[in-house]
């Protein structure tokens, strides 16, 4: 090379969060205006988990009460290219920001390996839930709410004191 340090740039600043909010809306109004329907994640992802077994095992899939319901095209859903999309999207946004960086987050006290067993507890117990409930917390939050409906609201009020109620389990695990 040529004997000069690289100097990497500087992460640029978030976007102010109260235009990202109306930024959000104006694309749930515009799911509901163009799709009939509010957005959600969990169904894509769900889909492309059908996918992956109607691979596996195409017989078994298509006999099952739960993937076989979606056929042999799991994969042609709307839900599955929203899913692509906030995927694709935030990534194109975190390198374009300088804000991509392969890491751990965790407290001083917690170690990595346990961060990560953590972390991979909650998302099965999250991702199993959504799918229980036939929804995820963006679906219940944003578009039940939008609604107005009453059994996404209380949703939304449990989900937080549920959330500072688990947060008091594992808050030693950050004090630095």
């Amino acid at each position: 090379m040529n004997g000069k340090p690289t100097v990497k740039s500087a992460p640029k600043p978030f976007m102010n969060p109260y235009l990202a909010g109306v930024l959000l809306g104006l694309t749930l109004l515009a799911s509901y205006l163009v799709l009939g329907t509010g957005l959600g994640a969990s169904g894509g992802l769900a889909r492309f988990g059908a996918y992956l077994e109607l691979k596996l095992a195409p017989a078994h899939t298509l006999a099952s009460d739960y993937f076989g319901r979606w056929g042999e095209n799991p994969m042609h859903y709307y839900l599955v290219f929203m899913l692509a999309g906030v995927f694709f999207g935030g990534l194109i946004s975190a390198l374009r920001a300088n804000r991509c960086k392969l890491q751990v987050e965790r407290g001083a006290s917690c170690s990595r390996g346990k961060r990560l067993v953590l972390a991979l507890v909650g998302g099965l117990l999250a991702g199993f839930a959504s799918r229980l409930a036939n929804g995820c917390t963006s679906g219940q939050a944003l578009s039940g709410s939008a609604a107005l409906l009453s059994g996404s609201l209380l949703f939304l009020v449990f989900m937080f004191a549920g959330g500072y109620a688990a947060a008091w389990f594992v808050r030693r695990q950050w004090h630095d």
